[in-house]
């Protein structure tokens, strides 16, 4: 066994799907929440630590330190759960931007493939972490990730530090 992905404690707790493809938590003494959510506290960060299981209502009825920790079966269902609803586009290449100032559109290239973006105002770029992170967001509200701006190749971090 690797203990990388043996859980050092079994949950309190079992998650299933319902015919409808929606999350339920079971507790241990019966206890059972139809529809719950997995909620990331510091999706970017640290993506697979601190989550939250939340209710329909809104209230927390689970918490897991580590998604490490859990069972493959109840990982697998909060990732691909996560996956389906989470869109953060990470930025690899900025090839190129139709101005130095703003509003200007960005022809960048992503883990999901090329793409342009308006950019509206310098404030829409913030760092994040200590790593060198950023979280860039279009004019639509779409979050763009750069793991570490420094790791970028020389053109893009030429164009990036203009707007920095």
């Amino acid at each position: 066994m690797n203990p990388l992905t043996t859980p050092t404690t079994a949950p309190s707790w079992q998650l299933a799907l319902n015919p409808f493809g929606k999350l339920v938590l079971t507790r241990a003494n019966g206890d059972c929440f139809e529809g719950v959510e997995p909620v990331r506290a510091f999706p970017v960060q640290s993506p697979d630590n601190g989550i939250a299981l939340v209710s329909l209502d809104g209230k927390e009825v689970a918490w897991i330190d580590s998604l490490a920790e859990l069972p493959t079966d109840q990982r697998l269902l909060i990732e691909n759960e996560l996956a389906s609803r989470e869109f953060i586009p990470v930025i690899r290449t900025i090839v190129g931007v139709t101005s130095f100032s703003s509003p200007c559109t960005w022809t960048v290239e992503t883990d999901r493939g090329r793409t342009e973006f308006v950019l509206r105002g310098d404030e829409d770029i913030r760092r994040v972490g200590t790593g060198g992170g950023l979280l860039v967001a279009d004019a639509h509200g779409i979050q763009y990730q750069v793991r570490d701006h420094l790791a970028l190749d020389a053109h893009s971090r030429k164009i990036l530090d203009r707007f920095l």
